[in-house]
């Protein structure tokens, strides 16, 4: 039921909040669990997090690295070392015409990367060229890798070594749900004071 077919828009915003209840209520607690404890690991050891993805989900890496760095970094013993792969658009842009857009984020880890850092990648699909190109690339040189992606398809779930998978198809979930994901991870630390 949509607005635009008729349906009150209130019955809509009931509708889609039950089945991103649903949806929450559904992904692994295990997993998420496991990157907390990849990142703290990463951290300890003075390596370095990358997180990459398009579209929305450039913006949600975009924001974890916020959250992280200055929300579970400042006025800490321990701080993180993380960078997003989209926050630089000269650097995207001028791969993306020069070269091809498969190597926007590959290109980047190949000037940073270093074995033992974590590479977090976010693609809805699970198919985003670009991204499985820095996580094949991340895994040849050492580093562990994370992904966040469908539980529905896609071949980010089976190229990482931790995948978090949120079991939609439905791209306004799968990104809430990423949200309500690196939250989770950054205010294991916020909350925990690590």
């Amino acid at each position: 039921m949509s607005p635009s077919r008729g349906g009150k828009p209130e019955d809509f915003v009931r509708q889609y909040l039950a089945e991103l209840a649903r949806t929450i209520g559904q992904l692994d607690c295990r997993a998420i669990a496991q990157a907390i404890e990849w990142m703290e690991q990463c951290r300890d050891a003075g390596g370095c997090i990358y997180a990459c993805g398009n579209g929305g989900s450039a913006l949600i890496a975009s924001q974890m690295v916020v959250d992280v760095i200055k929300g579970a970094s400042y006025g800490r013993a321990k701080r993180f070392k993380m960078i997003s792969l989209t926050d630089s658009p000269g650097t995207i842009l001028a791969y993306a015409n020069d070269v091809d857009y498969e190597v926007v984020f590959v290109e980047q880890l190949k000037n940073f990367a270093q074995p033992g850092d974590l590479l977090i990648g976010i693609s809805g699909s699970g198919n985003s060229p670009n991204v499985l190109r820095a996580v094949e690339y991340a895994r040849s040189i050492g580093c562990r890798t994370i992904g966040l992606t469908t539980g529905q398809g896609g071949r980010l779930k089976d190229l990482v070594d931790l995948p978090i998978l949120v079991p939609s198809g439905h791209m306004g979930r799968l990104e809430d749900c990423f949200f309500a994901i690196t939250h989770v991870l950054c205010y294991a630390f916020i909350e925990a004071g690590q």
